[in-house]
C-alpha cells in the first residue's frame, strides 16, 4: 500500500532571492527613494509646529513650548482662511468642470487625426506651453486681456469700450482656470493618448463592420477603453485639488487683490513667511492635508462604487 504523498517542494524563491534576482532594479530606484524620504518624510516632523509657540531664531523647533491646540483655535478664528478656503473650492470646482474633460477632448480629437504628421504638429503646439514659466504665461494673458491688451487695442480702434480681464476680482477665477487649460491642457494629453495606443484597433473594424458610425465607436469602444484612466486621474486630482496653483495666483495677488485671489497656500505664505506666525501656518497647512486625504479617500470608494480601480483598492 501506497504511503501519503510527499509535499510538494517549495519553489525557488524567498525574500533573500527576490532581492538578488531584482538588485539592478533596487539600486536604480534608490536614488529616488532617498530623495523622496529627504524631502518629503524628513520635513513631516516640522507639522510639530502646529502644536508649538515656534520660534525659529530663539528656540528652535526641539525647544519650543508646546501650546495643545491654540494654534488651530487661532486658525479657526480668522476670517481670512475661511475666505481662503472659499476661493479655493470655487477655484478647484471650476477647474475640475471645466480643465479636467478638455485633455480627454483633446485626445480624442488628435487620435481621430489620420496624418501621422498633422498629428505630430498638433501635439508639439499643444505640448508647448507647458514648458513655459507662470511669469511667462501671465505675461502672454496680460498682453491679451490687459487693460492696454492686444483686444482691449482692437476694441478701441473701433470706437468700443476696453476692457481689464486681468484686473477684474469677478473674472479671476475664470481666468486662472483659462491660464490652467492653455498651459497643461496639451501635457495631460499624453496619458490618455497612451491608453488609446492599448486599445485593440480590430475592435474599431468589428464595430464599423457591424454599421457603427465614428460617434457610437466613440461611445462604446474609446471611452470604455479610457475610463479606468480617467477614474484613477480624477481620484489624484481631487486629491491635489486644493493645491490650485500657488505661483500663478501669487504672482496675480496684488492686480485683484486678497478678498478675490487667497487660497490655502497663499494664506500659509503670508501668514508664517510674511507676518512670522509660523504655528497658525503650520496649522493651516495641516489642515489642508487632512482635508485632501479625506477628498482622496472620499474619491476612490466612489471609483470603486463604480467598478474601477482607483488608486488603490484593498
Amino acid at each position: 500500500m501506497r504511503g501519503p504523498a510527499a509535499p510538494p517542494a517549495p519553489a525557488p524563491g524567498g525574500r533573500w532571492h527576490r532581492l538578488r534576482r531584482d538588485r539592478s532594479l533596487l539600486l536604480m530606484a534608490l536614488p529616488a527613494v532617498g530623495l523622496l524620504v529627504l524631502f518629503v518624510y524628513v520635513p513631516l516632523i516640522w507639522i510639530t509646529v502646529a502644536f508649538k509657540d515656534y520660534d525659529p531664531y530663539v528656540s528652535g523647533l526641539w525647544s519650543s513650548p508646546w501650546t495643545g491646540l491654540e494654534n488651530i483655535t487661532l486658525l479657526l478664528e480668522d476670517s481670512r482662511f475661511w475666505d481662503a478656503g472659499a476661493n479655493t473650492l470655487a477655484i478647484t470646482f471650476l477647474q475640475l468642470v471645466l480643465f479636467f474633460p478638455v485633455p480627454i477632448a483633446l485626445a480624442l480629437l488628435l487620435n481621430s487625426l489620420l496624418s501621422e504628421r498633422l498629428r505630430g504638429v498638433v501635439q508639439s503646439v499643444l505640448y508647448l506651453p507647458h514648458f513655459f514659466s507662470w511669469v511667462l504665461v501671465i505675461t502672454v494673458f496680460q498682453q491679451m486681456l490687459g487693460g492696454a491688451g492686444l483686444l482691449s487695442q482692437l476694441l478701441r480702434a473701433r470706437g468700443y469700450e476696453g476692457f481689464d480681464l486681468m484686473t477684474d476680482p469677478g473674472a479671476f477665477k475664470f481666468l486662472v482656470t483659462a491660464q490652467m487649460v492653455w498651459k497643461d491642457a496639451g501635457w495631460g494629453v499624453i496619458v490618455f493618448l497612451a491608453a488609446l495606443s492599448s486599445v485593440n484597433q480590430d475592435l474599431y473594424e468589428a464595430a464599423a463592420a457591424d454599421g457603427a458610425g465614428r460617434w457610437r465607436r466613440m461611445w462604446h469602444i474609446t471611452l470604455p477603453a479610457l475610463r479606468p484612466v480617467i477614474a484613477l486621474l480624477l481620484v489624484l486630482r481631487v486629491g491635489d485639488s486644493l493645491t490650485v496653483g500657488f505661483e500663478q495666483i501669487l504672482l496675480q495677488r496684488d492686480a485683484v487683490g486678497p478678498g478675490a485671489s487667497e487660497v490655502f497656500d497663499t494664506y500659509v505664505w503670508w501668514v508664517g513667511l510674511a507676518s512670522g506666525d509660523y504655528g497658525v501656518a503650520a496649522a493651516g497647512g495641516l489642515v489642508k492635508g487632512l482635508f485632501s486625504l479625506v477628498l482622496v479617500l472620499l474619491a476612490n470608494k466612489v471609483a470603486h462604487l463604480l467598478g474601477e480601480q482607483g488608486v488603490y483598492r484593498k
